[in-house]
């Protein structure tokens, strides 16, 4: 009876021992399967090939302030109470047009003086010649002396310098009273009407401010490597959502008839500081705006995208295959299907492109799309945008 109890006994631990090796076993095969998965497992993803192509450059501009050249203020030359205003606020005007009309009581009064000086000054100088006339016949006849020929010559030459002086004073007021037309500096338009009818204003005091805004100008700072492809004279274009164009700064004209969803300024690189001859790390572009359609007006705009109207052949890439917004680190995909992240150095870029000047060779892949949870050394597999 115990024979067969010990046998049972052996047998039982015989097969829990078979048990526990057939369970580790399984379980190390499993481990090692998921670890041979593991290895070989693999992330299906979009990517690109960095390729060269032609680009035409667009820039997003955070702010632009547009300038004008020719905008300033009329003054009044001399002190006066306004009585009459010629033009109305957006008139345009012609250089040299007179805007207001003032006056000043004194000034007449003081031209009558003149006048009265002159008919004074007139009637000396003319005694003092007929003296002076005289004198001299009779000198010639030996009738007077030396001495009062002489005396009668200073009183004619002084005669003649006082109706100078009286004539002088005459235009000195005919003079002021021409100041008391107010004249625009220049042609334009009335952006700004300071005085109105019936205000006594000092000389020097700004009246009006006449302006002409059919061009206007901005700068931009870029880098010299964004700058090596243009040259004086190439052409832009300024791209301004709509909501960004609503404001008025002088309360112009500027802008009525021009309701698109979206306003377009066509831009020309007027110049590049310091020159592309000069070595610079950092170059300023000044631009012109043709502003004959009056949309804009000398203030600050904001979110404008700069396109340059001339393309050039880059290399590049697509724009979604920056990990961030600072354009200079990228995941490439190497020939065995690792992904490698890897910083470049970018320049301008378009709508779908940007350029790479370091950091990516032609031909090779790189990702696109979305990215969360990629990392450096994880296999994956690529397929080219395009591809089936």
């Amino acid at each position: 009876m115990k024979k067969k109890f010990w046998v049972a006994v052996a047998l039982i631990l015989s097969m829990a021992a078979v048990i526990v090796g057939w369970g580790a076993w399984l379980n190390y095969s499993d481990e090692d399967q998921i670890a041979r998965r593991m290895v070989s497992r693999s992330v299906e993803l979009t990517a690109a090939k960095a390729a060269r192509r032609q680009l035409t450059p667009t820039v997003l501009l955070d702010a632009i302030r547009f300038s004008s050249d020719s905008m300033t203020d009329a003054m009044a030359l001399t002190e006066g109470r306004i009585v009459h205003w010629n033009v109305e606020k957006n008139d345009e005007v012609r250089q040299g047009a007179v805007l207001a009309s003032m006056v000043n009581e004194n000034i007449p009064l003081k031209i009558q003086q003149a006048e009265s000086a002159i008919a004074r000054a007139d009637a000396m100088l003319a005694q003092a010649k007929s003296n002076y006339e005289r004198q001299g016949r009779l000198l010639d006849r030996r009738a007077t002396s030396q001495a009062k020929f002489e005396e009668a010559e200073a009183q004619y030459l002084a005669a003649q310098g006082g109706r100078r002086e009286a004539q002088a004073q005459l235009d000195q007021l005919m003079v002021q009273r021409d100041w008391l037309n107010v004249r625009s500096p220049l042609d334009g338009e009335i952006l700004i009407v300071y005085q109105r009818e019936g205000s006594y204003v000092q000389a020097g005091t700004p009246v009006a401010l006449v302006g002409d805004f059919t061009r206007l100008s901005f700068s931009v700072n870029v880098a010299d490597e964004d700058a090596r492809h243009l040259e004086v004279g190439a052409t832009g274009f300024l791209s301004f959502p709509a909501r960004k164009v609503a404001s008025k700064a002088y309360d112009t004209n500027y802008g009525r008839g021009n309701r698109r969803n979206e306003s377009e300024a066509r831009a020309v690189l007027k110049e590049v500081v310091p020159p592309l001859s000069e070595p610079a790390d950092i170059r300023r572009l000044v631009w012109e705006v043709d502003n004959r359609a009056r949309v804009f007006e000398p203030m600050v705009y904001t979110g404008i995208t700069l396109r340059i109207g001339k393309p050039y052949e880059a290399l590049t890439v697509p724009l979604a295959a920056m990990m961030d917004k600072a354009y200079n680190q990228v995941f490439v995909v190497d020939g065995e299907g690792i992904l490698h992240s890897r910083r470049v150095a970018t320049g301008a870029y378009d709508d779908t492109y940007i350029e790479v000047y370091d950091g990516l060779s032609e031909g090779e892949t790189v990702v696109v799309g979305n990215m969360d949870g990629l990392e450096d050394g994880m296999r994956v597999e690529a397929h080219l945008e395009g591809e089936t």
